[in-house]
Order: C-alpha cells, then structure tokens, then sequence
C-alpha cells in the first residue's frame, strides 16, 4: 500500500482559498457510482507489460468499498482500458511518440478485447448487478472515449467516487474530466494505486486541491454508514 504524505504547503492554500479541507460533507447513495477504473490484467498480473505492482494491495479495499456501495443502493461500475486498431488510428500521435514499437505491441497484445490482460483481475468482487464499460482513453469521462458519461447521465448520477489504477494516469485523467462535466468528484487515497509514493502523492495532492475530495476508504464507509 502506498505511504500517504499530503503537501503542507497545498493543504495550506486549499484553506486559504475554501476554508476547509472536504469539499462535500455527504454521499447521496442514490445518485452516487462507484467507478472502479482498469483493474485489470494487464496493470495487475506479474509480468504484463503495464504491471502495476501495488495495485494488487488496493483489492481488499475495493471490495469493502463495492459491497458497501451495493448494499446502499449506489451504482457500481467497472471500467477497461481497451487498445485496439480503432484506438491506434484515433490516438496515433500517443501511441506511435510514447511507446516504441515493440511496447506499443505488447500493450495492444495485452489490452485487446478478449485478451488475458483485457480482463478484470479475479479477485475483484464483481457482482451480476455492476456495470462495465471499455474506455479507449485514459479518462472514462472524455467525449467519444466511452459510454460511461451518458450511462451516467441517464441514471441521473451526479456523483463519482473514483478508485482503481493508475493514480496519476487514467484515474486522476477520469477525476478532472468528470470534475469538467460538473460531477461531484471523490477519490478514494487508498483504493488508488500507481507506480511509485512519490506519484501517487503528487497526483492526489493535485487532485484534492482543485478538482475533487480526496478520502480514505474508511471516511467513504463512514459516510455511507450515515445514510
């Protein structure tokens, strides 16, 4: 699990600025979803070409947070990152700049749909009533990337409690984006999980300072607890 260290010198603009430091006192469990971004294979499984060892500790949170979200009526979603030719075409100044050309290929191996890295990591707690959605972006929120937004929108969900892998990439690309569209936005510090402490601080420290709470797994129960 990664060591949680806050800015000193953010915490004190985030109360210069807004006086306090959580942004929304309460969780309406009705129009709230649980999105659980990319917890997959490929980020997940030893040796896959985008492993993200500590994303394997955040599980048994995770869990706790998807039951408990069920058990007070919210919305559980689960989102795959998806690297197909339709993602290579559309996002080609990324992938041919970022990746040479062996790893672009085992990244495209691994996140094909259907393939073993594509699939969602099976000690994850998925129940026949949560919803999946492919993404081929690294936010779920950005126009085109998936149907996540309008499937939102339907069940007029206006809040996101965001958790899932990687901190600094997909998760917090998905908290800003969602933040833009007018979400109440909530990330969970340790059901996240990236490469390094240092990562997944900075991005945390961003996130909570313009664009969304940021909560440990116990003050999300807490919260749902109350309703």
């Amino acid at each position: 699990m990664h060591k949680r260290q806050e800015s000193a010198a953010i915490s004190s603009r985030i109360i210069s600025r807004r006086g306090k430091f959580r942004v929304f006192d309460k969780i309406d469990p009705r129009r709230t979803a649980l999105v659980v971004i990319d917890m997959q294979n490929g980020y997940m499984h030893p040796g896959q070409p985008a492993e993200i060892s500590t994303a394997r500790e955040i599980v048994p949170n995770i869990n706790k947070l998807s039951q408990a979200f069920r058990s007070a009526g919210a919305t559980v979603v689960f989102t795959l990152n998806t690297i197909d030719a339709q993602a290579h075409a559309e996002w080609s100044n990324y992938f041919n700049n970022f990746w040479n050309e062996a790893a672009r290929m085992r990244m495209r191996d691994s996140f094909e749909p259907d393939k073993f890295g594509h699939q969602l990591w099976p000690s994850l707690d998925v129940s026949p009533q949560d919803f999946k959605f492919t993404k081929n972006r690294f936010s779920a929120f950005f126009p085109g990337a998936s149907d996540l937004p309008d499937f939102l929108a339907g069940r007029g969900i206006d809040t996101v409690v965001i958790v899932g892998t990687a901190t600094n990439i997909c998760c917090e690309c998905s908290a800003r984006d969602a933040m833009m569209l007018n979400y109440k936005v909530i990330v969970v510090s340790d059901a996240t999980a990236t490469y390094t402490d240092e990562e997944h601080n900075s991005s945390l420290d961003s996130m909570r300072h313009l664009f969304a709470d940021v909560l440990t797994t116990e003050q999300i129960l807490r919260d749902l607890g109350d309703n």
